[in-house]
Parts: structure tokens; C-alpha cells; sequence
């Protein structure tokens, strides 16, 4: 293991204010490795890191917090110091602490704003883990080996900070403030940077609640319990679903479940279709809801296929209630961008509006025709990833790679 220090600067349009940063870096660390993660900028940032002499990692637009972990992956072991961009000081003290996570504190008050968006941090903190830090948001922060495996993949956006602190503390790792006389550019109070706290607030909150980790390795919040909230009637399928997002084992399909015992996969298996049987007071009602909802959320493997399989489900059962077809809209972008997940919550949630949808409208041959299909279509991913079906069927490959990034 390295003990060697590496130095993790993301950026973003920083083109007058990144080379300044490099090069003070460069002299309070000549023996670290100073990168810059250059997060989809449409000026030079890049170019005037480079001039600087930090290795740069262009990266597509994605936020913050996916900026630094794809970046983090590819450095040494070792301790991490991040910073921000447009940060004026000297943090060789922060460097030189032992704790696993410290964080720098600005001596003198730094901000435009009215604190609402520092307050919110250390009450989300405090909330999660009873730590009440002074700068919940400072980007400025000491990374032992220990605290970097614990932080990263980070959270999404300008969350990353807040959920990091949380993390460590949950842990069990030792977390200490320090201040320094440290200076960065104040969001000012003008429309511009009243937005960015919107943002800024709503990807704190996302930042504290459950996440999960996608196909490329990055942590996004898991966001598809709001359709069981819009939608009531699968309310307690997102419920199952999200117990499944937060406590489940490696186990994958029926057999695997069903050998495993009492798992939360299991718990799906038996409860959505228990609670469909009482909803529809149906046997064939039951295995349709229940049945929809396996195949959904087969399909959520990859951005954007399981609403798209929504989508088309919806076109099959002659239409949903208008709320779901709203949140899948509305989620869409989000999915397809990976900005958030739906998961299991998710996923389950939206195949079960399909199965209660088609319930309505479908009786005897028709209902069981539905039964027999979705059952083939279950049995075949048992025996061969649907995913994989996908990725092998041009028509079905180019249809679900709309959209996403590639």
C-alpha cells in the first residue's frame, strides 16, 4: 500500500482560476500527485491544468460527486486530499492530520448566501449520525486509506461532502475539523446563485437518503419509491421493493432466492403477489400483478430499459393511470442520465401499475394469455440474462440505447 499522497481537484469551468490552484498545490506538494478531474468544461479549463502541471481527467458533464469518483479510480492507494478549484491558501496542515477524515474550516466566513443550504448539511448530518460539523459543506478535505475505501464510489453532485461526513461517522472512523485561513469564490446573491442552491439543497437531500450503485460504479439515489407515493395502490409494492434496495444479498432470480431462505427477495416473491391476491381477490389477478412485476424489474439492468419497458407495457394494457405515466416521464431524464436509479422500489413498483392496469381491463383467456407470456418471459431469464437477449438483438440493442449515455 502507498503512502504517497495524490491531491483530487474537480473543475468545472475553472479556465482563470484552475492554473492559480495547480500551482500552489504543486508547491506546498512537490512529491504528490496532483490531478484535476475535469468535469465535461466548455472553456480551458483543461488545457491551463495541464500548463499548471497536474494530470488531467476529461470526463463527461456529470456532477461533482461522479467527477471525483470516476477520477479517484484511477490514482494510487494511498491518502487523498481534495480541493476545490478556486481555492486560495495554504492546506499543508490539512494534509499532515491524522485523523481518517478532516475537514478544513475558512477562518474568516465565506458564502454569499443565507447559510439556508450549510444549515440543511448539518442537520441532514446530525439527523444520519449525530455529528453537528461547523463546515458541513468544505470541499476541502484529508482522506486516510481507511476513509477513502469508506467514501468512495461518492455520492452524486453537491451532496458528495454531506454524505461522505456520514459515511465516515457511521463507520466508526475518527473525523476532525480544522480550521485554516483558506479563501474560495462566494456564490453571490443574484439568480444564478439563488439556482445553484436549489440544486445544491435538493442533491443534499437526495445525498442522505438511500443509494445504490450502478452498472459503472457510481452511487446514485434511489428514487423510485416516489411512484408508490404518487401511485397508492402499489405503494406497498415500492415498499417491498425498497427493502429489497437496502437489505438484499447476492442472490438473483427465483431459484436462487427460493434456495436461500428468507430473503428479501423472497419477501417479494411471496408478498407482491399476496398483496395483489387481496387487492384483486384473484388468483389470476395475483399471478398478473406479480408476474408484471418480476419482468420489470428484470429488465432494470441498465438506464432507461425499465421504463421503456414501461412505456411499452402501457401501449399492451390500453393505458395507466395518469400519475405513474407522469413520474416515469418525469424520472425518465434522470434514469437515462444516470442521476438517480429506480431500483427495486422502482421498477416493481411500475410492473405492478402495469399488472393492476391489465387486470381491469383483461378477463379469462385474455387475463391468463397475458399469465402465459409474462411466465415465458420469466422462465427465460432464468435460464439466460434478458439483458444479455437485448445486447444480442440489434433492433431491441438500438432501442434501448436510446437515449442513454454511452
Amino acid at each position: 500500500m502507498s503512502d504517497r499522497l495524490s491531491v483530487l481537484v474537480a473543475a468545472r469551468d475553472e479556465e482563470d482560476r484552475i492554473g492559480g490552484t495547480v500551482a500552489a498545490l504543486r508547491a506546498h506538494f512537490p512529491e504528490a500527485a496532483i490531478v484535476v478531474a475535469d468535469d465535461g468544461s466548455r472553456d480551458r479549463t483543461a488545457a491551463a491544468a495541464e500548463a499548471a502541471g497536474a494530470h488531467v481527467i476529461r470526463l463527461r458533464r456529470r456532477g461533482k460527486g461522479q467527477a471525483l469518483t470516476m477520477a479517484e479510480r484511477q490514482l494510487e492507494p494511498g491518502p487523498l486530499l481534495l480541493c476545490d478549484a478556486d481555492l486560495v491558501g495554504d492546506v499543508r496542515r490539512l494534509a499532515e492530520s491524522d485523523a481518517d477524515l478532516t475537514i478544513a474550516v475558512f477562518s474568516a466566513r465565506e458564502g454569499g448566501g443565507f447559510g439556508l443550504a450549510k444549515r440543511a448539511a448539518r442537520s441532514l448530518i446530525r439527523l444520519r449520525c449525530g455529528l453537528a460539523p461547523r463546515e458541513p459543506l468544505s470541499g476541502q478535505r484529508r482522506l486516510s486509506t481507511r476513509a477513502r475505501a469508506v467514501a468512495f464510489p461518492a455520492a452524486m453532485g453537491f451532496g458528495v461532502e454531506t454524505r461522505m461526513t456520514i459515511d465516515a461517522v457511521r463507520a466508526g472512523l475518527e473525523v476532525e475539523e480544522l480550521e485554516l485561513e483558506l479563501e474560495h469564490r462566494p456564490t453571490g446573491r443574484d439568480l444564478r446563485g439563488f439556482a445553484h442552491r436549489g440544486r445544491q439543497l435538493v442533491e443534499l437531500v437526495l445525498a442522505c437518503g438511500p443509494q445504490a450503485v450502478n452498472h459503472r460504479g457510481l452511487r446514485l439515489p434511489l428514487v423510485g419509491s416516489v411512484i408508490g407515493l404518487a401511485v397508492p395502490s402499489v405503494l406497498p409494492v415500492a415498499a417491498i421493493g425498497l427493502a429489497d434496495d437496502l437489505w438484499s444479498g447476492p442472490e438473483r432470480g427465483f431459484r436462487a432466492h427460493l434456495g436461500s431462505g428468507a430473503t428479501t427477495g423472497t419477501l417479494k416473491l411471496v408478498g407482491i403477489p399476496l398483496y395483489a391476491l387481496a387487492r384483486t381477490r384473484s388468483l389470476s389477478g395475483a399471478l398478473l400483478v406479480g408476474l408484471a412485476a418480476n419482468a420489470v424489474n428484470q429488465l432494470d439492468t441498465r438506464p432507461g430499459r425499465a421504463l421503456k419497458a414501461f412505456g411499452f407495457g402501457t401501449l399492451l394494457a390500453g393505458g395507466v393511470p395518469k400519475r405513474a405515466l407522469a413520474v416515469a416521464v418525469l424520472l425518465a431524464p434522470y434514469d437515462l442520465k444516470e442521476m438517480a436509479m429506480l431500483g427495486d422500489a422502482g421498477s416493481n413498483a411500475l410492473g405492478a401499475v402495469l399488472g393492476f392496469s391489465s387486470v381491469e381491463r383483461l378477463t379469462g383467456f385474455g387475463r391468463w394469455s397475458a399469465i402465459g407470456a409474462l411466465g415465458l418471459l420469466t422462465f427465460a431469464g432464468e435460464r439466460r440474462s434478458l439483458g444479455a437477449v437485448i445486447e444480442t438483438t440489434s433492433v431491441l440493442r438500438d432501442i434501448d440505447r436510446l437515449g442513454r449515455i454511452a
